[in-house]
């Protein structure tokens, strides 16, 4: 089969981890392809927030044929490169240390590579920033990046929407994650529908 949309996506060490989770659900009813990567970082936060010990357990067990995991070390995985095409990243959640390494032009591990690679070919990169409050360092760091063409898409979930639960405000922000990448897929809905 050739895979006709791809995607990348990156946890990093931030908490946060439902929101991932929740994403990942949502993403193989649009994509072809969905490469995922954790930081090692994440790889703990992962564990004391959802109880998951490997990456594998982050992709739904049935469209696991769809994700072509890497390890956060791999800088020779396609995502690496600018000749390899996939429509964007989505880094969820994102951590001020990987919005400052990506910032400052520091790729030393396939999520900063290929959030390199996402701003140099003019691709999507969707940072879902994690963190409160925001030092003016973190808001320099985010600025920057604003300017280089990522969209800084913090989780901060909205209460209009008449949210009941937990699972509510997660759907809030992945719905704002769906709408920025361009899919047609809503889980909440919009002001004023």
């Amino acid at each position: 089969m050739v895979d006709h949309r791809r995607i990348m996506v990156a946890i990093t060490g931030a908490s946060g981890m439902l929101y991932a989770r929740r994403l990942l659900e949502i993403l193989p009813q649009v994509y072809d392809r969905i490469y995922l990567v954790a930081s090692d970082n994440a790889l703990d936060i992962m564990r004391d927030e959802l109880g998951v010990e490997r990456l594998v357990e982050m992709a739904p067990s049935g469209d696991r044929s769809k994700f072509s995991l890497f390890s956060s070390t791999d800088l020779h995985a396609p995502p690496a490169s600018g000749s390899h095409f996939y429509e964007g990243m989505v880094i969820v959640p994102c951590s001020m240390g990987v919005v400052g390494r990506i910032a400052s032009g520091i790729s030393n591990d396939l999520v900063t590579r290929a959030a390199d690679v996402c701003l140099k070919e003019k691709r999507k990169l969707i940072l879902v920033v994690r963190e409160t409050p925001l030092s003016l360092i973190h808001l320099r760091n985010l600025t920057t990046l604003a300017e280089a063409g990522a969209v800084v898409l913090p989780a901060a979930p909205a209460f209009y929407a008449g949210a009941k639960s937990i699972g509510d405000l997660l759907d809030f922000v992945i719905d704002r994650v769906l709408c920025t990448l361009g899919e047609g897929i809503r889980l909440v809905k919009g002001w004023g529908d």
